[in-house]
């Protein structure tokens, strides 16, 4: 029974997503109006191409989330926040990319790590390094960058969609949880619909999309300067 109505809870996360990414942004005069959801048009969620008929394990939503990036942006200037030990900059910098992790901690890379796509194990050499900001986040680091990376930045979903809103950068949003946010949801809406609706107040439009691991799989994409590919999953 709790696996059903998870499923359902999902189902009706989907849809909202979807409908609120329609919602472009709040007509001039009202800011101050809550989103009537049941009133918005229906969009797909987008998918990442991926090479697996099943869903694949949580360790491996890094790389996941990497070839969503690479498969629907060109190369470009990336902050990764709260970035950790900075797995997603270092597949990204070896994509031509120009990624600095953004995070108050200062780790180093992981020795190695598995590959996806080729179900090998790959050793990091010692000595590679990505760029890094050592400090919590703030609007005005966003300054330069062409877009915003979040996944599970915690404290700091809020703050990308307002360096976006400044700035002009895309974002792409994968949270988890409310950890030191501004605000919290409603009872009764999703952490993601309350995101998506601020990001609407922000008049900054975006589309969901999904990856494919077990558990929280569905993040927030909002285009803004950044270069997207002909090829790509946004189409």
């Amino acid at each position: 029974m709790a696996k059903s109505a998870g499923k359902i809870r999902a189902a009706e996360l989907y849809t909202n997503l979807e409908r609120l990414s329609r919602a472009k942004s709040h007509s001039e005069n009202s800011d101050d109006e809550p989103l009537d959801l049941s009133a918005l048009a229906n969009q797909p969620i987008r998918l990442a191409l991926d090479s697996s008929k099943t869903l694949r394990m949580k360790k491996f939503r890094a790389q996941l989330f990497y070839q969503w990036l690479a498969q629907t942006f060109e190369p470009c200037r990336a902050a990764d926040i709260g970035g950790g030990k900075g797995l997603i900059s270092y597949l990204l910098l070896n994509s031509g990319w120009d990624p600095v992790v953004i995070d108050p901690f200062d780790q180093p890379l992981p020795d190695k790590y598995k590959d996806i796509t080729s179900e090998r194990r790959v050793k990091i050499p010692p000595g590679d390094r990505v760029a890094r900001i050592t400090a919590e986040f703030e609007v005005e680091h966003a300054e330069g960058f062409d877009l915003l990376i979040g996944m599970h930045a915690h404290g700091c979903n809020a703050k990308i969609i307002d360096a976006a809103a400044k700035y002009g950068c895309g974002f792409v949003l994968f949270p988890c949880c409310v950890i030191d946010e501004p605000f919290y949801p409603r009872l009764g809406v999703h952490w993601l619909e309350s995101l998506a609706d601020y990001a609407l107040f922000k008049k900054q439009d975006f589309f969901p999309f999904r990856l494919n691991f077990k558990g929280q799989n569905i993040g927030l994409c909002h285009v803004g300067k950044c270069r997207v590919k002909e090829s790509s999953t946004t189409g």
